[in-house]
């Protein structure tokens, strides 16, 4: 039988993989491995329910409810707030566990159920793992007075609101105008009010969920309105969040993008310079862009390398006492303020940067220089021969030649489906394609299915 549980918590398309059914058994599921520490010290056990602002996520948020409820949990449904907020939360009031409905940047039709164990913090396999037996079999309810209590977490927004101002430490944004790109998602009732209230003005879109409209040609995923309104409004520049708004990206005042690798660059040199980068080094996977590893290695910066997803990158920050990691993406984990990717926080401490120094975002982003990029997926191949064939090795050690030291070869196999991903950075665009294009035809006919 397939893993239920992805890289991300449980997807799908909400009515056909994530059914209401599905729904009600897993919380009942997690609400016995989750609750067993409370079932130890003879206490009901509490957690955190939050969603995003797909239509799904109202009859799927309340089958996670009735399931928690019916095991014997009490439950703060916390309605819409963004991920990054309800892992908040289970920290912030000593729950048990917590449960996020979303599916962050997918489309509308797409919805999912994530899990946060006590303290906030993501899942481990084997959590995940005794979920799924315990889902397997038969779980009696409770009755009387031991069935959970579904409360409103009334002043969910205001206790998250209050903790992102806090991370600023009294630096204000006063005499920024900075676009909001709320993705017509949960950050569009959290984020606004943020930057506002610490001094930003303020021009906002992509801030009327209807249910259906998340993600859709908005958002981190589609920055072209971003950059449009950036430059018709004269702001100094522009933050975009996703559906859940656990990420971030950026647009300068001229339109121009700044992804993940930028502001990760910029964030970790702000914190160097104010000592508060843990052992001046930084957590950033293997498609990070080279232009970040060497600006990193400019500034007397380390970087701990990971597989490609915010999971890898969580690990390896709690492995070595790290206090800042991220993605390209724009999945950007501060540590010291959050147990998970947050947007409005790492939007909000870009904005920080900018006020604190007086430079713009252009010129922060200029410490780092971006090497063009080609990724090309080979498809209906054997993407478990890729790293054992001798001619696509070989084929790499030329193309690794041919760049020099300018630039890296990367092929990698997908996690969940046969491709094998060719990614090769150059000093310039037409090498990287002429050598991406090269490798790719040559692992389609070696590993051709």
């Amino acid at each position: 039988m397939a893993r239920l549980f992805g890289t991300d918590g449980v997807r799908g398309l909400a009515g056909v993989d994530v059914t209401a059914e599905l729904a009600l058994n897993l919380s009942k599921a997690a609400a016995f491995v989750l609750g067993r520490e409370a079932r130890f010290e003879s206490r009901r056990a509490t957690a955190v329910l939050a969603r995003d602002p797909r239509v799904s996520g109202e009859f799927i948020s309340a089958a996670v409810a009735a399931g928690l409820a019916s095991a014997g949990v009490d439950v703060l449904d916390a309605g819409v707030l963004p991920t990054p907020a309800a892992a908040y939360l289970v920290a912030d009031t000593k729950a048990d566990f917590g449960v996020m409905i979303s599916a962050s940047h997918n489309p509308a039709p797409d919805n999912g159920i994530k899990f946060f164990a006590r303290g906030g913090k993501k899942l481990a396999d084997d959590i995940e793992d005794d979920i799924e037996a315990a889902l397997a079999r038969p779980l009696a309810g409770t009755t009387g007075r031991e069935v959970g209590r579904i409360r409103r977490f009334s002043d969910a927004e205001d206790r998250y609101l209050v903790h992102l101002l806090g991370t600023l430490e009294g630096q204000r944004l006063d005499g920024l105008k900075i676009v909001l790109d709320c993705a017509h998602g949960a950050a569009a009732g959290i984020s606004p009010d943020a930057f506002s209230d610490a001094g930003a003005q303020v021009v906002v879109i992509g801030n009327d969920p209807d249910g259906f409209n998340i993600n859709d040609g908005i958002g981190s995923t589609h920055l072209e309105l971003l950059q449009e309104t950036v430059v018709k409004e004269q702001a100094d520049f522009g933050i975009a969040h996703d559906g859940d708004a656990d990420r971030c990206l950026a647009v300068d005042g001229d339109g121009n993008i700044i992804d993940g690798d930028m502001i990760m660059a910029i964030l970790a040199l702000s914190m160097s310079n104010r000592g508060k980068l843990e052992r001046n080094t930084l957590v950033a996977t293997v498609m990070s862009n080279l232009g970040l590893k060497l600006a990193m290695a400019d500034n007397g910066i380390d970087i701990v390398e990971t597989g490609v997803g915010d999971r890898y990158v969580l690990e390896a920050l709690n492995e070595h006492g790290l206090s800042l990691g991220g993605e390209q993406s724009g999945h950007v984990i501060m540590s010291d303020y959050a147990t998970t990717g947050d947007g409005i926080l790492t939007g909000m401490h870009i904005a920080a940067e900018v006020a604190r120094t007086g430079k713009s975002l252009t010129e922060l982003a200029s410490c780092m220089r971006v090497y063009p990029q080609v990724l090309v997926n080979v498809r209906g191949v054997d993407r478990n021969g890729v790293n054992g064939d001798e001619v696509i090795a070989q084929a790499v050690h030329q193309a690794e030649l041919a760049l020099a030291g300018s630039g890296r070869v990367l092929l990698r196999p997908s996690g969940t489906e046969p491709v094998v991903r060719v990614m090769v950075e150059a000093a310039s665009e037409e090498q990287a394609q002429q050598l991406a294009d090269d490798l790719a035809e040559i692992v389609k006919e070696r590993l051709a299915i």
